[in-house]
């Protein structure tokens, strides 16, 4: 039977690790649109900048640990709901998650890709190899990354408007991201950035409802 204090603890976890992935995806994400040029931009010069392509290292660097940080975001998230959650539901949040996880480092490696076409050659590969990695970079990103990252949205907001872990607000607002995320990442750059700003307002959510219980004073029995 799970204490009330390791009820706060598994809310703080989650509300802590939460934050730190979102701010380690946003920054990665804000770092490889600043700096890699879009699947229909190719022969610009970014695989001849130095500086150019140390930033997309840079972002490239941060990813894995995004995803690491995003594992622990929603095992916490699962120990929170607890034995009451909805069998289906706790499902398909759960390979939404994994999902997620596999396809944002598919598309870093084929950045990371990329990178190392440009280091062999000094300034990039043919423009039909350019083409595909880009392509290929973005279509992981912002079709079956981000379209894992819809799913996980609904599917949190749902789970957490039914055992009232959410506020109603809250999950309309994880809805709209989820809709957002499936039908328009594709054709509005810089959308993605929704998710890591929905994970950052749910963990604080979550790690200020935690800190609250922490200061209410245990019933007396």
């Amino acid at each position: 039977m799970v204490t009330r204090h390791q009820a706060l603890r598994t809310r703080r976890a989650a509300g802590l690790v939460g934050i730190i992935f979102a701010l380690l995806l946003g920054t990665a994400i804000i770092l490889v649109r600043l700096t890699l040029p879009g699947p229909d931009d190719v022969g610009g010069d970014w695989f001849s900048d130095a500086s150019r392509r140390r930033t997309v290292q840079t972002a490239l660097g941060l990813i894995p640990f995004a995803g690491i940080f995003f594992l622990w975001f929603m095992g916490a998230v699962r120990a929170r709901m607890g034995d009451a959650e909805d069998k289906f539901v706790a499902t398909v949040f759960l390979g939404s998650g994994l999902l997620f996880v596999a396809t944002l480092f598919g598309a870093a490696a084929s950045a990371g890709s990329l990178l190392a076409a440009a280091g062999v050659s000094g300034s990039g590969s043919g423009p039909q190899l350019q083409s595909f990695g880009q392509h290929f970079t973005y279509g992981l990103l912002t079709t079956y990354s981000m379209r894992m990252a819809a799913v996980f949205s609904l599917t949190t907001s749902s789970i957490g408007r039914q055992l009232g872990i959410l506020p109603r607000w809250l999950s309309i607002l994880g809805y709209l991201v989820g809709l957002t995320l499936l039908f328009v990442t594709d054709s509005i750059a810089w959308s993605e950035l929704v998710f890591p700003a929905w994970a950052l307002i749910v963990s604080l959510h979550i790690l200020v409802a935690g800190l609250r219980g922490r200061s209410r004073p245990a019933p007396s029995s």
